[in-house]
């Protein structure tokens, strides 16, 4: 197992996909939040031209910006993948979709020994990481988490600080929770796009992948892919435990995978039966029956869209953002969400309990928010000492870094709560 310190490594977090659209994001976060106190940070990209462009508008910030080392390297040569993470403690990564740029990468940070996050939402791809590289990365020490975006941070550590709660005031885990989505504002990039059409397009090849894709326990360690849960919502529904409407929420098919595999690595501290959804929350009336009704409809016509070789053409002319395209900052700074998640199950002595956790961001979910959680998740892994694994393997946000990210958004303005 590699020295957590980091000696002989040039630099503590290698910001990988910065000149992208998120990964711009993402540096403007690092530098506006750390001011360089102690973090040894860099720039990697495939074109030093761009990375030196982005060095300049940082600086326009911060003044200290103007010295970020630059790393070039290429996401198909191993060679540069290689010397860039034996030179770094974590590698921070943007570079979607992460099934055509992100395999050797994480190969490269496996053999290093280093700590690697992402924003990945592509159940394949983290499923082959997981066959190809877990035990690896346990012999070396290498953390590899996936998922430190909106898919799946408010999920995965929302889940963990409820049950933690739960656990700790009445001797028992809930029996099972449902994460609905309420009201939000947010849009989407092109390197957003390009990852989705990926994953259709990968489905509609392979067979096996199909089968990876719909099986609820698909992230889980080999041996343990089954449990209580069936396929996610995919059709409007009363639900009369949340007394309202709710539809299908399409990031559901990552989360929910993404929190069954924390309970499975820690342990099992939610229990064996445990059920988890996700679902979008509407109103009791009419009113929100039909706008479950769409939503249910709108997301079904627009992944058969992308399914099929012309509509998906036409739809990426006309509608869809471009690779490197996504919401300005006006809109990235109107953008917000909130999240309950909604726990049931008995105290220790046999009691019903109920219980409410509360996820919330203030800016663009899938930009300005996810900038902060994957920036903060790249720090947590750099300097937190007190992180649930301190081995290795491919692993989740929770089961990773637990309560000590939880704080770490807390502090960066995300609402993270139990009522």
């Amino acid at each position: 197992m590699k020295d957590r310190q980091g000696e002989g490594r040039r630099h503590d977090i290698v910001l990988w996909g910065a000149t992208g659209f998120t990964g711009s994001l993402v540096a403007e976060y690092l530098v506006r939040h750390t001011a360089f106190k102690g973090t040894k940070l860099a720039l990697g990209g495939r074109s030093r031209a761009k990375l030196e462009t982005l060095r300049r508008r940082l600086a326009d910030t911060e003044a200290a910006a103007a010295h970020l080392p630059l790393v070039v390297a290429d996401s198909h040569d191993r060679t540069s993948l290689d010397a860039m993470a034996r030179d770094t403690r974590v590698v921070c990564s943007t570079v979607g979709p992460y099934a055509t740029y992100g395999r050797e990468l994480v190969a490269a940070c496996v053999q290093a020994g280093t700590d690697y996050c992402d924003l990945t939402g592509e159940v394949q791809f983290i499923r082959a990481m997981v066959d190809d590289h877990h035990a690896d990365a346990e012999r070396s020490g290498a953390r590899i988490v996936h998922c430190c975006g909106f898919d799946s941070i408010p999920s995965d550590l929302g889940t963990w600080m409820l049950q933690q709660a739960a656990i700790e005031r009445h001797g028992a885990p809930l029996q099972r929770i449902t994460f609905v989505l309420g009201a939000s504002r947010g849009g989407f990039s092109g390197g957003t796009v390009a990852s989705l059409v990926n994953v259709v397009q990968e489905a509609g090849e392979d067979p096996a992948i199909r089968r990876v894709l719909t099986d609820p326990y698909a992230l889980n360690p080999k041996g343990e892919r089954h449990g209580p849960d069936g396929p996610d919502l995919a059709k409007p529904r009363f639900d009369r435990e949340l007394e309202r409407w709710t539809g299908p929420f399409v990031m559901a098919s990552i989360n929910t995978r993404i929190v069954r595999r924390s309970n499975a690595l820690l342990g099992w501290p939610y229990g064996r039966d445990f059920r988890y959804r996700e679902v979008m929350g509407f109103g009791a009336s009419l009113k929100g029956r039909l706008a479950a009704s769409a939503t249910a409809a709108g997301l079904g016509a627009f992944v058969a869209g992308l399914g099929w070789s012309p509509t998906r053409s036409l739809l990426q002319k006309l509608v869809l953002p471009d690779p490197g395209e996504g919401p300005d900052r006006a809109a990235r700074e109107a953008g917000f969400f909130k999240i309950r998640l909604h726990g049931r199950g008995a105290s220790a002595d046999g009691r019903p309990v109920e219980m409410v956790a509360h996820v919330a961001g203030t800016n663009d979910p899938g930009y300005g928010e996810t900038a902060k959680m994957l920036g903060e998740s790249a720090l947590c892994l750099a300097f937190d000492a007190d992180l649930p694994n301190q081995t290795g393997g491919v692993l989740t946000p929770a089961s990773c870094m637990g309560t000590p990210l939880v704080d770490r958004l807390r502090a960066a303005g995300m609402r993270f709560e139990v009522s």
